[in-house]
C-alpha cells in the first residue's frame, strides 16, 4: 500500500464516528435499500397553495419515528460541514492532496452485470425536509466520472467536471481542484436534463384547480430526469395576456424545484392582443403562442383571428402553436350524444372523434403556410392528425409535432372500462384514441423525424374534482399527469423496443425542445458552457409505476402497473445533486424562469429566404388594347357597338351556298350580344288578319 493510501485510510478511520454509514458519491459502501414506504396516496385540498419546506428552526417538536431517525441519520452534520451538507472526506483538501499523490487510487465501483430492479419509495411528507445545500466550494464543483455522455449527434466515454452550475471540463484524465465531489457513473449513460415542453401545473380549469402546482409538479419532473418544463399562461377570454403572463409567474417563482419557461395562450383577438404578444416576446422572453381550436365559446378563435395571430407571431418572430381540434363538431357531437343519453367518460372520446383533429391539424397547416408563419401542434393524439404533420413536412411546410407521454405509452380503450373512476382518469383533450396501434405509430414517427418533441400536457386533477362530471361527461376536467414518467416511459417504448438509440432519445427529450424554442446549446447538451442540467441515467434497473409510490399529488397514474427500464440514478440542477438514487432533494423556488429569445435559428432560420424564394412574381406583358364591356347600374353588360363589333366581323364559320345563300347550318346568333343583322333596318311589325289564303282561324272544314 502507497503512502498516500495509508494516510486516506487513518484519514477515514478518524472519521468514522462522524459520518453516515453511506456516503454519497464515495462508491466504497452499498447504498441505502431504497424500499416501499408509507404511501402519499390521495387528493390533497390544497394541492396548489405553496408548500415551502420547513427550516430547521421551524420544526415542531414530533415524537421520531423510524423514517424520520433515518432521515436525521441520513443528514448527519459535522462542525466543519457549512449549512449541513454531508461530510464527505473525498471533499477535504487534506485527503484531496493525499489522494493525488497516490496513483488513480481512491474510488471503487461496483460493475452492473445484470438488469437491477428497483423499487422506488413512497414520496414522504419530510423528503421536503431533506435539503442538499450547495453553499459553500465542495458542493459548487462536482465531477461525474466514468459514463458514456450522449448528446443527440454523437456518445463519447467522458467525465464531466461542474462548477458554479456550468459545465467546465468534458473529457478524459481532468484536473479538477481539491474539494470536487465525485458521482460516479460507471456503467450508467449521462444526459443532458429532459425538457417537458408542455405542463398545466395548478392551472384553473372547469371550476377548479390541477391539483399539482408548481412546487408537487416540478419536484416529481426531477424524480423523473425533467430538469426543465415549459407551462401555459393562459387568459381568459378578453383578459390582458401580460396581466396572465405576471400572474403564473408569481405562482412559480416562489414554488419550483426546476427550471421553467413560458408559453402563452391567445384565447381572444384585437389589436391590444397583437401588442402585447410584440410586448411579450420583446421585454418578457416569450417566443411561443398558443392558440386554440377547440373550447368553442371560451377559449376557440375563428379561422380570421388564427390568421391575424399568425401573421402577427411571424411579425416578431415567435412560434404559434395551436391545440387541434374542430370546436364545432365537438359542440354539435356533444349535444347529439347527450341527448342519447350517453353521460359517461366514453363520450368524451366518441364527441371528439379522431377526423376532428385531423381536420383542425390540417387546417391550421395550410392557414399558418398561407401567411408563412412556423407552427407547433401541441399534444398529437392520432394516427391521422400525425400523417397531416409528416406530410406537410414533405410538401415544404415548418410544422412541428409534439406527441405526449400518454399518447405513445397508452391508449383510448380506457374510455370503455367498466370502472366510473378509471375511465374518467383517462379523459384529456385531444382523447386517447382506442386504436390500440397508435402509440407504435406515432413512436414510429418519432424515431424517423416526422414528429420532433415530447411533452406530456400535464394537468391532473383527482377523483374527487373528476367526480364533477360523474353524470355529465363534458364537465370532467380535462387532464393526465406524466411529467415524472414521460423519460421512462418513451426509453421503454422507444429505446427498449428497438425503435430509436440514446442519442434519438436524446433529442426527442430534451435537444429538439430547446432548439426550437431557442435556448440551446444553454439548455439540451452537455459541453463546455452549457448549463449543468444533467441526467446520470441507469439504463439496466427497472421499476413499476405506480401511484403508490409516485411523488406527484394525484392519486391516479395512467401508468399504473407499467414495467419500464431506465432510472435517473442521480439528477443533476443548476450543478447540484437533487436527486440521488431515488431520493428527491429539490426545494421549493431553487429553479429560475428562463427567457426564450425569439427568431429561433431552428425555426425561422429558412423563412426569409424561404419568402424570397415562394414570392408571387408579376408576369411583364404588353397592354391590353381590345374591347371592353361596360356595365349599366343594374349590372347588365351593354355593348359598344364601335368597340364589340368589328366591320369586318363574321358570323358563321361556313362560307355561301353556292347560289351564294347564306348557309343555314351556320347560326346567326352571336354570343357576344351583338347579332348580324342589327345594322338591318328594322322591318314594321303588322299582324296580318287575312293572309293570302285565308284566315288561319276558324273551323278548318
Amino acid at each position: 500500500m502507497s503512502s498516500g493510501s495509508r494516510r486516506a485510510s487513518r484519514f477515514l478511520q478518524e472519521k468514522e464516528d462522524e459520518v453516515p454509514q453511506w456516503i454519497p458519491g464515495l462508491g466504497t459502501d452499498k447504498p441505502r435499500p431504497r424500499t416501499l414506504g408509507t404511501s402519499f396516496f390521495g387528493y390533497v385540498p390544497d394541492a396548489f397553495v405553496e408548500k415551502t419546506p420547513f427550516l430547521p428552526s421551524e420544526k415542531k417538536a414530533t415524537t421520531p419515528t423510524p423514517k424520520d431517525s433515518e432521515t436525521k441519520e441520513a443528514e448527519h452534520k459535522s462542525e466543519g460541514a457549512p449549512n449541513g451538507q454531508y461530510l464527505d472526506p473525498s471533499s477535504s483538501k487534506e485527503f484531496q492532496r493525499d489522494m493525488d499523490a497516490s496513483s488513480d487510487e481512491g474510488v471503487v465501483t461496483e460493475e452492473v452485470v445484470v438488469p437491477q430492479r428497483v423499487e422506488r419509495r413512497a414520496a414522504e411528507p419530510w423528503d421536503a425536509q431533506s435539503v442538499d445545500s450547495t453553499d459553500g466550494s465542495a458542493q459548487n464543483r462536482l465531477l461525474i466520472k466514468g459514463g458514456r455522455v450522449v448528446n443527440d449527434d454523437m456518445m463519447q466515454d467522458a467525465d464531466v467536471y461542474i462548477e458554479d452550475g456550468i459545465i467546465k471540463q468534458v473529457g478524459t484524465n481532468l484536473h479538477t481542484p481539491g474539494g470536487t465531489r465525485v458521482v460516479e457513473a460507471k456503467g450508467h449513460l449521462v444526459m443532458p436534463g429532459g425538457i417537458d415542453t408542455h405542463t398545466h401545473m395548478q392551472l384553473p380549469f372547469m371550476g377548479t384547480f390541477a391539483v399539482d402546482d408548481f412546487y408537487t409538479g416540478t419536484r416529481a419532473a426531477l424524480a423523473g430526469g425533467t430538469t426543465m418544463i415549459m407551462d401555459f399562461a393562459i387568459p381568459q377570454k378578453g383578459e390582458s395576456l401580460v396581466e396572465a403572463y405576471h400572474r403564473w409567474r408569481s405562482w412559480a417563482d416562489p414554488k419550483v424545484c426546476c427550471d421553467y419557461a413560458l408559453h402563452v395562450g391567445v384565447t381572444w383577438w384585437c389589436d391590444k392582443v397583437g401588442k402585447e404578444m410584440e410586448e411579450l416576446t420583446e421585454e418578457h422572453g416569450i417566443n411561443s403562442f398558443k392558440m386554440f381550436m377547440a373550447y368553442k365559446d371560451t377559449w376557440q378563435l375563428d379561422d380570421h383571428d388564427l390568421l391575424e395571430s399568425f401573421k402577427q407571431c411571424k411579425e416578431i418572430g415567435a412560434l404559434a402553436q395551436v391545440h387541434a381540434e374542430n370546436g364545432d363538431i365537438i359542440k354539435e357531437n356533444t349535444a347529439k350524444l347527450l341527448d342519447m343519453g350517453i353521460t359517461g367518460p366514453e363520450g368524451h372520446e366518441l364527441s371528439r372523434p379522431e377526423e376532428v383533429e385531423a381536420e383542425a391539424t390540417n387546417r391550421a397547416c395550410v392557414l399558418a403556410n398561407q401567411v408563412g408563419c412556423p407552427l407547433y401542434v401541441v399534444h398529437v393524439m392520432s394516427k391521422s392528425a400525425a400523417d397531416v404533420v409528416s406530410n406537410k413536412r414533405r410538401q415544404g411546410h415548418i410544422v412541428f409535432g409534439e406527441p405526449i407521454a400518454a399518447s405513445l405509452g397508452t391508449d383510448g380503450t380506457h374510455y370503455y372500462h367498466k370502472c366510473w373512476r378509471h375511465a374518467a382518469a383517462h379523459v384529456m383533450g385531444p382523447p386517447l384514441r382506442p386504436d390500440c396501434e397508435t402509440p407504435k405509430y406515432l413512436m414510429d414517427l418519432l424515431a424517423n423525424g416526422d414528429l420532433q418533441t415530447t411533452g406530456t400536457d400535464n394537468c391532473t386533477f383527482s377523483a374527487s374534482q373528476k367526480a364533477l362530471g360523474k353524470d355529465d361527461f363534458t364537465k370532467i376536467p380535462n387532464g393526465v399527469n406524466g411529467v415524472e414518467d414521460r423519460m421512462s416511459v418513451i426509453w421503454e417504448k422507444g429505446v427498449v423496443s428497438g425503435k430509436i438509440d440514446p442519442c434519438k432519445f436524446v433529442a426527442v427529450t430534451s435537444t429538439n425542445a430547446a432548439k426550437i424554442f431557442n435556448i440551446y446549446p444553454k439548455k439540451g447538451r452537455i459541453a463546455v458552457g452549457s448549463d449543468a442540467d444533467i441526467v446520470v441515467w441507469n439504463p439496466h434497473a427497472t421499476r413499476t409505476i405506480s401511484a403508490k409510490t409516485h411523488y406527484q399529488a394525484v392519486d391516479f397514474n395512467i401508468f399504473e402497473g407499467m414495467e419500464v427500464h431506465g432510472i435517473a440514478d442521480y439528477v443533476i440542477c443548476h450543478g447540484r445533486v437533487v436527486v440521488e438514487e431515488g431520493n428527491v432533494r429539490a426545494v421549493s423556488g431553487m429553479g429560475k424562469f428562463v427567457p426564450t429569445p425569439s427568431h429561433s435559428p431552428y425555426v425561422y432560420g429558412r423563412v426569409q429566404e424561404r419568402d424570397i424564394a415562394n414570392a408571387p412574381k408579376k408576369v411583364d406583358r404588353a397592354p391590353y388594347d381590345g374591347p371592353v364591356i361596360q356595365l349599366n347600374n343594374q349590372g347588365l353588360t351593354q355593348a359598344v357597338e364601335s368597340s364589340i363589333i368589328p366591320t369586318n366581323q363574321e358570323f358563321y364559320t361556313r362560307g355561301p351556298t353556292r347560289c351564294g345563300g347564306l348557309n343555314l347550318h351556320d347560326s346567326s346568333f352571336h354570343v357576344s350580344g351583338a347579332q348580324m343583322n342589327d345594322k338591318s333596318p328594322k322591318r314594321p311589325s303588322v299582324k296580318v288578319h287575312n293572309p293570302p289564303g285565308g284566315k288561319a282561324s276558324g273551323s278548318f272544314w
